[in-house]
């Protein structure tokens, strides 16, 4: 142990109440300059250690000359002016989350066109390079404390406790995860059985979200899932006996051959099993899918707007009347218990992506990594190098992503907030546009936030288009 002497003290940190510090520290006398005074502290409360760096004049005559932060025993020290230390330091957000993709299937969905490989050949040097980057990115989040992870994919349930808590554990040795909040594991039905549920136990997983999509057989072979509906149905009541009650599963509306009457079965299948949360999204064809090659050559029936459109229509009522809150287009929970990694994202907070494609946000910039598995681990393993693009943007842009994020919650969007964080021009301009579609009743305006009615949340990528400013 270090121990600090008579000065300069803890008392002559009062100026900057924001630092909470003791007076001895537990250093690598390698990382300690020479007539220096180190104070363990807590930053923003993010742990840090103190570095005053001083000259002895001799006695009684010690004269303060910089700074320093330490963020970790193994890190440089970044030294400052001491008059330069802020006395109102500001970390990028109050909390951060992170995910990380794991891009791995056992088969591929017709309708897929997430990153993964259904190949698990070399997905123990993928993990690695996963572990590496989670170390190459520590500063990107500038310090703000961890509050939710997000296992997503691909299909995280391919991992093995072990594996996951390796990535965890990784995670708290970088990053500062004083309250985990929400840790949550996106889960196959076929995977879900009672060893590996209880091995999950023993991991900081507190969350599943299992890809149901349907309850109907035909649903699923049709979707080409790994699963049948009799797994589906064991695998929730499998997670509920094992303890987890924080649940989610995704549910598909809109495939060929799902009646009305079929995906109301589907949505009473969710009450009766007394699941907290779900996610329900329509069926589209994407691009270089193999749904969308099958129904260019005519082998996959078309997907049907109409029918979709009305599918969702029964499920905003079924819902309603089921007790759940329809909180965002896609997602709807008991009151309580909204998800919380997800939420963040719309609500604009800072999360950091780790993995083949993933993307990352810290609030000026967006960047992503490579799709590709083998150029990934290559790119890090082999070259120490994140294989990563990234994007700067624009004060209209940031305006536009909160302008189509936040309409599609339950919270709306907030002409104040566009005041307080932008302009007064352009909370303007938003509420003139606004205009026809309240006219429309597909927008209602109270005390200055902008909703979408439940008609309107039938255009809302159109409708938040129409707001959107221009840089021109």
């Amino acid at each position: 142990m270090i121990s600090t002497p008579d000065f300069p003290t803890a008392d002559h940190m009062i100026n900057y109440p924001h630092y909470n510090c003791n007076t001895t520290l537990n250093v690598p006398p390698l990382h300690i300059p020479r007539h220096s005074v180190t104070y363990s502290a807590h930053y923003n409360n993010i742990p840090v250690y103190i570095i005053l760096i001083t000259n002895n004049l001799g006695k009684n005559r010690v004269r303060k000359k910089k700074w320093g932060i330490l963020k970790d025993q193994t890190s440089s020290i970044q030294y400052h002016n001491f008059a330069t230390m802020p006395h109102h330091p500001q970390t990028t957000a109050d909390s951060a989350g992170i995910y990380l993709h794991i891009p791995f299937c056992k088969q591929a969905c017709v309708y897929c066109n997430f990153h993964f490989s259904t190949s698990l050949k070399n997905k123990k040097e993928l993990l690695q390079a996963m572990e590496q980057e989670i170390k190459m990115q520590r500063e990107y989040l500038q310090g703000a404390p961890i509050e939710t992870v997000y296992f997503g994919g691909g299909t995280p349930s391919l991992l093995s406790a072990d594996e996951i808590n390796h990535l965890f554990d990784t995670i708290l040795k970088y990053y500062p995860v004083n309250e985990l909040k929400e840790c949550t594991l996106e889960a196959n039905p076929d995977d879900l059985d009672k060893n590996y549920l209880q091995s999950l136990r023993g991991t900081p997983i507190n969350r599943l979200s299992i890809g149901v999509q349907s309850f109907h057989e035909n649903d699923l072979l049709y979707m080409h899932r790994a699963h049948n509906a009799q797994q589906a149905d064991y695998a929730i009541k499998a997670a509920q006996d094992a303890g987890f009650t924080n649940l989610s599963i995704d549910l598909i509306y809109g495939t060929p051959g799902l009646s009305d009457k079929g995906w109301k079965e589907n949505l009473a299948k969710i009450n009766e099993l007394h699941i907290p949360h779900f996610s329900s999204y329509a069926l589209t064809v994407e691009s270089k899918t193999t749904l969308s090659h099958a129904i260019k050559n005519k082998k996959a029936t078309p997907i049907d707007p109409e029918q979709s459109a009305t599918q969702f229509e029964i499920l905003m009522q079924q819902a309603a009347e089921m007790g759940y809150e329809h909180y965002e287009i896609s997602n709807l929970a008991r009151p309580g218990m909204h998800a919380i990694h997800n939420t963040n994202y719309w609500r604009g907070r800072h999360y950091l992506g780790i993995g083949p494609s993933a993307h990352s946000f810290n609030g000026t910039s967006r960047s992503w990594n490579i799709a590709n598995n083998a150029l990934y681990t290559k790119s890090i393993l082999e070259e120490n190098k994140l294989p990563s693009e990234q994007e700067q943007l624009t004060q209209t842009e940031h305006l536009n992503e909160y302008i189509m994020t936040s309409l599609r919650t339950m919270w709306g969007c907030d002409l104040n907030k566009i005041i307080d964080e932008w302009d007064n021009t352009y909370a303007s301009m938003v509420e003139k546009s606004s205009h026809l579609f309240q006219e429309k009743k597909w927008l209602i305006q109270n005390n200055k936030k902008l909703f979408l009615t439940n008609e309107g949340k039938l255009f809302a990528d159109a409708i938040a288009a129409e707001l959107f400013i221009s840089d021109a």
